[in-house]
């Protein structure tokens, strides 16, 4: 990236930066001798100046009635970019409420993939304190077999309780935290469900999983009694 580029991204306009540019070559220069070196006229110069000192990248002084300007020190740049930062620190609470309140509203998210699916359980593991969960079998390790272990060393160190319902003769790998019951073979299908905090997650474990979230307390606690029913019929 060029250095006038590099000036845009502070925050110059691109006018700007070649006036900076051209007074650091020239050094204390009168208006005129400015805009020949940066190749703009006389007015656009002298505006661009002016802004460069409200900015405080330029200074002025008068030598024989005439107004001569001077380009500040470069460090200066990083003064702005320290002003920068503390504005960002300044507004980032009122953004990230903002952000959380559109992220409520927002009650279905999709996911794709096999890293979209990963997604999915890495929520579980920061908002979750128990999870409930139907599921068709040991998709789970067959196709995130990496990803496995991690999601289980998640799980114990935040101490989650899960209450899990499997179809009969699935090799489930619990937690040290997890608690399995079991329902005949017919009854489940190939997609899984987990019920947690207020969200609904169904994931259907195809080659290339998917995976979607209902972030919604109505739901939840629908699907939820319709888990309690299913945990009392099942059995260990």
């Amino acid at each position: 990236m060029e250095t006038q580029e590099i000036l845009v991204e502070f925050g110059l306009t691109p006018i700007e930066s070649k006036v900076y540019l051209a007074l650091l070559t020239t050094g204390m220069s009168q208006a005129g001798r400015i805009a020949k070196e940066a190749q703009l006229n006389r007015t656009t110069t002298y505006d661009a100046l002016n802004r460069l000192i409200d900015k405080g990248l330029v200074s002025y002084g008068i030598e024989a009635g005439k107004k001569v300007f001077r380009a500040g020190n470069p460090s200066k740049f990083k003064e702005i970019l320290k002003e920068r930062e503390q504005e960002i620190d300044d507004v980032l609470p009122r953004l990230n409420m903002l952000f959380s309140n559109v992220a409520t509203k927002k009650a279905v998210t999709s996911y794709y993939g096999k890293k979209g699916v990963q997604s999915v359980f890495e929520d579980m593991i920061r908002h979750a304190k128990e999870l409930f969960v139907i599921d068709a079998g040991a998709q789970f390790t067959q196709i995130l077999p990496l990803y496995q272990p991690h999601f289980v060393m998640g799980i114990e160190s935040n101490k989650i309780k899960i209450k899990h319902i499997a179809r009969r003769g699935v090799d489930v790998k619990p937690t040290k935290t997890t608690e399995v019951r079991y329902l005949p073979k017919n009854v489940l299908t190939t997609a899984g469900m987990t019920l947690y905090a207020d969200r609904v997650a169904i994931t259907i474990w195809t080659d290339t999983p998917e995976a979607v979230i209902i972030r919604n307390k109505a739901v939840y606690e629908s699907f939820k009694n319709y888990f309690d029913i299913l945990w009392k019929s099942a059995k260990p």
